[in-house]
């Protein structure tokens, strides 16, 4: 009488077994194969096993056999397979690829499977697994844009390192506006987060009219210093600067990161500026807004507050604006950037010889 073989697995193995057979994301497959197995190691039969997870007998004492022989990695792929290679696949995979990458539908801008296939005479499984083997989204697109500032390079080793190597006595400020903020109150009430529902709200809205919120991002303590006005001039702007002047240690450097918006360079901000020698103006470049920490920070902004709240007038809008400033200054976590200037130096003069190629072609 033939016998299974005795499974005996270590705690590690028993670990990832159970990883899998309970993961959501695992390959069905790949659970049903940790299940045998922890199965297997609690000296359960392989008749008990294959009515338990209404498999075949044969398909259990595969996998019992193989953990036995080889190991918990053994269970994770399949053998080879015998048989023919599938030429013609392989054929019109580089067909799929070709295709997907270099040409257009006449009445669209990217393929679908289904016009692929009907132009390529091949089913949409097919172009559906190509795809997915080659990690091809033909409806997905990202956006970019490339600086083309002359300056680049002397602006992008001055401000990061600012964040890398910052000067003694000095408090480095990432400060920007973000202008327009809408005070949206939706034509009808929506419906609360329940089990098994999202919350809903109307995508219509009715316009309250707008703010602008100045902003000055300290890296160093996570903190904010914000005042929202409802235009962004020269005047609006050179008050903020008062106001961080106001509200920071006196003995200590400013040094503002910020854009190139024409305000922050007026000539009346630049006579209060040389009235106050210890501010210190550092320019991102042009198209560059991504190097300055206080967009990151305007994002948490709307994520958390701006995108899905309901304003009834531009006062509310304010007042939540400041009161989530409150709290997120009473937690007070830092911003670290982490990436050297020369790193971006040298992605974007790979992607600006890449363009040039494109233009040139």
């Amino acid at each position: 009488m033939r016998r299974a073989c005795t499974i005996t697995i270590t705690e590690e193995d028993r670990a990832q077994l159970n990883k899998w057979a309970r993961g959501r994301s695992t390959q069905t497959r790949l659970v049903q194969r940790a299940k045998i197995i922890l199965m297997a190691a609690d000296a359960m039969e392989n008749k008990a096993i294959a009515a338990q997870l209404h498999t075949t007998r044969r398909c259990v004492a595969t996998w019992r056999n193989r953990f036995f022989s080889f190991g918990i990695d053994s269970i994770t792929k399949d053998a080879p397979r015998g048989g023919r290679k599938a030429s013609k696949r392989d054929s019109i995979v580089e067909m799929i690829i070709t295709a997907t990458t270099q040409t257009k539908p006449v009445d669209a801008t990217h393929w679908s499977t289904r016009t692929l296939a009907r132009h390529l005479n091949t089913t949409q499984s097919m172009i559906h697994r190509v795809w997915k083997a080659n990690n091809l989204k033909p409806h997905l697109i990202k956006t970019f844009k490339v600086s083309n500032d002359k300056l680049f390079i002397e602006k992008t080793l001055d401000v990061i390192g600012l964040y890398l190597d910052p000067p003694e006595n000095a408090l480095i400020l990432c400060v920007d506006e973000k202008s327009q903020i809408q005070a949206l109150d939706r034509t009808q009430p929506g419906l609360p987060l329940k089990k098994g529902r999202a919350g809903t709200m109307t995508h219509d809205y009715k316009r309250n009219g707008t703010t602008t919120l100045f902003a000055a991002l300290a890296i160093d303590y996570g903190t904010v210093i914000a005042e929202c006005k409802p235009r962004h001039r020269h005047q609006e702007w050179l008050a903020f600067l008062k106001k961080i002047d106001a509200e920071t240690p006196s003995d200590l450097d400013l040094h503002l990161i910020l854009d190139n918006y024409a305000t922050h360079k007026h000539a009346k901000v630049r006579k209060w500026l040389a009235r106050h020698p210890r501010f210190h103006m550092h320019f991102t470049p042009t198209s560059s807004s991504w190097m300055n920490m206080v967009e990151r920070w305007f994002r948490e902004l709307t994520d958390k507050q701006i995108r899905r709240g309901v304003f009834h007038s531009v006062d509310d809008l304010i007042e939540r604006i400041m009161d989530y400033i409150g709290h997120y200054n009473k937690q007070g976590i830092p911003f670290i950037w982490t990436m050297p200037a020369e790193e971006i130096i040298e992605k974007v003069k790979r992607a600006r010889e890449v363009l040039d190629k494109i233009q040139s072609a």
